[in-house]
């Protein structure tokens, strides 16, 4: 059944609002995918606060006339899928990708990435990236590591200075 004006402004005007909101736009051509495939994608990205929307490229193009033409939507073939991300930047980008590994009719397209237009290759560089969590913990132990080190070594000399007590006790017995 055709939608009306009014529904078609009101999935516009959602479109619009979930673009403002997510951090990252990850494009995808959905050729196909069964639907138990679908429903798996759609529940890891709402566990990692993003959303999967399926839509025609004609509104996608008119939700996003402010910000010019999206030249990765032409290449996709048939409907396209929208993943947004509200959480961070990398963790749809990552879900989309291990999808389309094991499943060749999910193709990547690009996306929107701080509000300008990304290539499916960053897409693909997006998704290598290791996640928030790792980041941190590695920014964390750089930044611990020249505090730690200088621990240590002012331990050694209090350790060198107990062995060498304990060998002249040792001695002495």
């Amino acid at each position: 059944m055709p939608k009306s004006k009014d529904q078609k402004k009101e999935i516009l005007e959602n479109i619009k609002d979930k673009l403002a909101k997510s951090k990252a736009v990850v494009f995808s051509a959905d050729k196909g995918l069964d639907v138990k495939t679908v429903e798996s994608l759609r529940q890891e990205l709402k566990e990692n606060q993003a959303e999967y929307l399926v839509t025609k490229k004609t509104l996608l193009q008119l939700a996003n006339k402010d910000r010019g033409d999206i030249p990765a939507i032409d290449d996709l073939q048939g409907s396209v899928a929208l993943t947004f991300s509200y959480h961070d930047e990398v963790s749809a980008a990552k879900i989309l990708s291990k999808y389309a590994k094991t499943n060749d009719k999910l193709e990547l397209g690009g996306g929107i990435l701080e509000n300008s237009f990304i290539m499916p290759e960053m897409v693909k560089r997006l998704a290598a990236l290791p996640s928030r969590e790792v980041l941190l913990a590695t920014l964390l132990a750089s930044l611990t590591s020249p505090v730690s080190g200088l621990a240590n070594v002012l331990s050694g000399n209090i350790r060198n200075l107990v062995g060498v007590l304990s060998a002249i006790k040792d001695k002495k017995q």
